[in-house]
């Protein structure tokens, strides 16, 4: 089988807090309200991505790994996770604050859900003026002090409101309380896993009239209540070269800002992902061409090992 550089057509997601901008600013063919994310490539149950571009099009990502593990997820993620797709890609727009919320780690997602864990990044795309994030807690808290601000509606009280901007990137491990703040456009890498422990929403309805669900109980388990000011990544933007970002167990993201053409050879032991994130340029692979603007996602087959980078743009390159 001859793999390509792939395109999927996005999955959208309509949520409480969501805004306008998937629509406006990534030009996503969103023609309806409250969309707040935009799948980019996924192998989640029931939100399969599907190859939109070139000879498979047509066909399911989770399809094509069934056909061609190796070539498509490289050898060293084969081995690691068989079949299974490890990784998430989204964009997200927050046009309201989104609930406050902790995941669970791979042992307590395994042993409750049979699921991947979820530790997260995140990439501020674009950001309101004083727009903000919550990630972790101000101090260290006892489960008892948490509780008792939880059962009171005080739990801001205890959090950490950090103010964000364009460029800034953010590491997320499981069980680290956050929240994404009203103004924000992201791009968010994670683990293949759908689970979301809500612990507070701010009493908001949705628009049913119904309180969102909380999942006050399961959250106890997986939350750190340890301070840690780890979650600021600091990374250089040198142009036309591979900047070193975040490396996790899980995945690794670099980031590259370019302004003419940049050859790239890859190792073949874990496909890439690269997103845009802001300007515009394309990738190519022989004589394919796929445009890679702010807002769209390519995932490049661990066998397709020379590529390059053309355009003023700046690149998020994600593999594992």
């Amino acid at each position: 089988m001859n793999l390509y550089p792939l395109s999927f057509a996005p999955i959208f997601k309509e949520r409480i807090w969501g805004g306008e901008k998937l629509e406006k600013e990534l030009h996503k063919p969103i023609h309806q309200p409250l969309i707040g994310e935009s799948w980019e490539v996924s192998t989640v149950k029931g939100d399969v991505s599907v190859i939109s571009n070139g000879t498979l099009k047509g066909t399911s990502l989770q399809a094509l790994i069934e056909q061609a593990p190796e070539a498509l997820l490289g050898r060293a993620v084969y081995k690691r996770f068989g079949t299974d797709f490890p990784l998430l890609i989204k964009f997200i727009d927050a046009a309201q604050d989104l609930s406050i919320q902790v995941h669970p780690d791979d042992a307590l997602a395994k042993a409750r859900h049979n699921s991947f864990g979820k530790t997260e990044m995140w990439y501020i795309m674009e950001a309101d003026t004083d727009a903000s994030i919550i990630i972790g807690f101000n101090k260290n808290v006892s489960r008892e002090e948490y509780q008792a601000h939880l059962a009171d509606k005080t739990l801001s009280q205890l959090l950490h409101f950090e103010k964000v901007k364009h460029g800034d990137m953010f590491f997320i491990p499981a069980g680290k309380i956050h929240a994404i703040g009203a103004g924000v456009l992201l791009a968010e890498i994670q683990q293949t896993s759908d689970i979301t422990y809500r612990v507070y929403d701010f009493d908001r309805k949705d628009k049913n009239g119904n309180y969102r669900e909380l999942h006050t109980e399961l959250a106890l388990d997986a939350i750190d209540f340890e301070q840690k000011d780890d979650f600021r990544k600091t990374y250089t933007k040198a142009e036309n070269t591979v900047n070193p970002a975040v490396v996790s167990p899980y995945f690794t993201t670099d980031y590259l800002k370019i302004n003419q053409e940049m050859p790239l050879t890859l190792s073949g032991e874990s496909f890439h992902i690269y997103m845009g994130v802001a300007g515009k340029g394309s990738l190519q692979y022989g004589d394919m061409e796929l445009p890679l603007e702010k807002g769209q996602t390519v995932l490049v087959p661990a066998c397709c090992k020379q590529i390059s980078l053309k355009g003023d743009m700046e690149v998020l390159q994600v593999s594992c």
